[in-house]
């Protein structure tokens, strides 16, 4: 059996998936309750599901730890904001922590729970950016953290404040916004909600062969390009946060990342900065390894190298890994094996410690 398919919550009739991985595995016990690793995917948080940019390496290794997977969905953006994703983390973490949870496997009648006291949270890109709000926000707090170019680490950088008019992001071709209007704001606003949105590609036989097919795949990137990401993030576009913020980075303040996001920081409304993950940061943060690579110019390392230095100043266990030469989503190279393999496994033991109590 590959997976279980488990609904968490519904949403104005939208239901909201998570995918549970059996440890590979059989329990000693009829009905134990088992360690486990939430995993968040990446997309920008304007597309994808729970099987988008799967990361296959960390799921083996986990498993044949005989702990459990699960790969989650959330609504996405544009129309929610990160207030309803982290809504939806939240009721993530409420239902997996049910005292009466029981997962039931099909080819072995295998029967398990979760242990609510150890499940870490893992995230690739913008799954990066809700590991860290479960971090932040979920009680008791997740065991621990691992961020890969994570989307969230800090958000007051040119990427994300800076309309941009040259190629900026993994050599791809700029957009013409006119081709997204329904996605940008205001039309965005009558938008359903939607929780899963697959990967699509045009066939061979195309004029654009290999080019997204669905028009969400581009989102994220038309956003940084507008340098408005925040707008969307926060749902505050009028008056836009991002253009508030963007002034601040043509002084001295620039300098210095962390003298930056306090200024930023007092100028955005404090209903907002509970949607921030680098506003979150505190001493009882969990364990946290950041892998990032060196010339990612989709998420820039300097997201995740700060995020680390916030992290430390608090005090909490931290370890940040750059993969020189490695771009965005390095993982899911064909020969990543190959090339990762120790660091794959470093990273799963990182977790497998942090859930052993």
């Amino acid at each position: 059996m590959d997976c279980l398919d488990v609904c968490y919550k519904t949403v104005d009739q939208v239901p909201i998936y998570f995918n549970v991985y059996p440890p590979a595995l059989k329990p000693q016990s009829p009905h134990p309750r088992l360690p486990a690793v939430v995993y968040f995917h990446g997309g920008g948080l304007t597309v994808g599901n729970r099987t988008s940019w799967f990361p296959n390496w960390l799921k083996d290794r986990i498993v044949a730890a005989g702990y459990v997977f699960l790969s989650a969905d959330y609504r996405l953006l544009p129309s929610v904001t990160v207030h309803q994703i982290l809504d939806d983390i939240q009721d993530l973490f409420s239902f997996l922590r049910q005292d009466e949870l029981c997962f039931k496997t099909s080819d072995e009648d295998v029967r398990f729970g979760l242990d609510p006291l150890s499940i870490a949270v893992a995230g690739s890109s913008a799954g990066g950016y809700c590991a860290y709000l479960a971090a932040a926000h979920v009680s008791p707090k997740p065991s621990a953290v691992l961020a890969l170019y994570a989307m969230g680490g800090n958000p007051f950088i040119p990427q994300c404040l800076t309309p941009k008019t040259e190629i900026f992001f993994l050599g791809r071709e700029m957009l013409d916004p006119q081709n997204f209007s329904e996605f940008i704001y205001p039309k965005c606003k009558s938008l359903g909600p939607i929780a899963d949105s697959p990967l699509s590609y045009h066939p061979a036989s195309s004029p654009t062969p290999g080019w997204p097919a669905n028009p969400r795949m581009p989102l994220a990137r038309l956003y940084l390009q507008l340098g408005v990401k925040l707008d969307y993030l926060t749902g505050q576009h009028e008056p836009s946060l991002s253009a508030i913020l963007r002034p601040l980075l043509d002084t001295p303040l620039a300098a210095d990342t962390l003298a930056l996001q306090d200024a930023m920081q007092a100028l955005i409304p404090p209903e907002h900065h509970a949607v921030i993950p680098a506003l979150n940061v505190a001493s009882d943060f969990p364990p946290t390894f950041f892998c990032h690579g060196s010339i990612d110019s989709a998420v820039p390392l300097i997201e995740s190298q700060h995020m680390h230095k916030l992290l430390e100043r608090a005090g909490v266990p931290v370890r940040i890994l750059v993969l020189d030469g490695a771009n965005h989503s390095f993982d899911y190279a064909p020969n990543a094996e190959a090339l990762y393999a120790p660091h794959f496994d470093e990273m799963a033991e990182f977790l497998k410690r942090a859930l052993v109590r």
